[in-house]
């Protein structure tokens, strides 16, 4: 029986020597399996610089510094306007009809809003990278569908 192995091996060796060796098609097929090693190389160091990151993020923040935005540069108050724009539009269910403000980095928002959601607006915008101030001028709405007088 260990000859019939034996015998099956050599078979299979000299026929994927022939296979790769082969003057017409062995070199895209030897390209293939470069390619193909190449594709598995590159996800493996993708799995363990991942499983690395999760395990340090896991440590509790001794490995990893917490992530914190710095910015030397001040921002445009047209850009600083529309970033606060943008993340009203996730936190106020009528964000068009709030007045938003911006000189210098000191942003003026008032309007009427739902009296839940006056604390996480302001602390939204004030999460903003490139505001400096926030003056809340934002008023409690009336309840829709209070009783109406004649």
């Amino acid at each position: 029986m260990n000859s019939v192995v034996r015998l099956a091996v050599a078979f299979a060796a000299g026929a994927a020597v022939m296979y790769y060796l082969d003057p017409e098609g062995g070199r895209l097929r030897r390209a293939r399996v470069r390619e193909r090693g190449g594709d598995l190389r590159h996800k493996l160091q993708e799995a363990t610089q991942a499983g690395s990151r999760r395990r340090a993020e896991r440590s509790g923040g001794t490995v990893m510094p917490e992530r914190t935005r710095v910015r030397t540069e001040p921002v445009d108050d047209a850009l600083l306007r529309d970033r606060i724009r943008s993340r009203l539009g996730h936190v106020v269910a009528h964000s068009s009809s709030l007045l938003v403000d911006v000189e210098a980095g000191h942003v003026v928002i008032g309007g009427a809003v739902a009296a839940g959601e006056i604390e996480p607006v302001v602390l939204a915008v004030a999460e903003i990278p490139g505001v400096r101030s926030v003056d809340n001028r934002l008023s409690v709405q009336a309840p829709a569908g209070g009783g109406s007088t004649h």
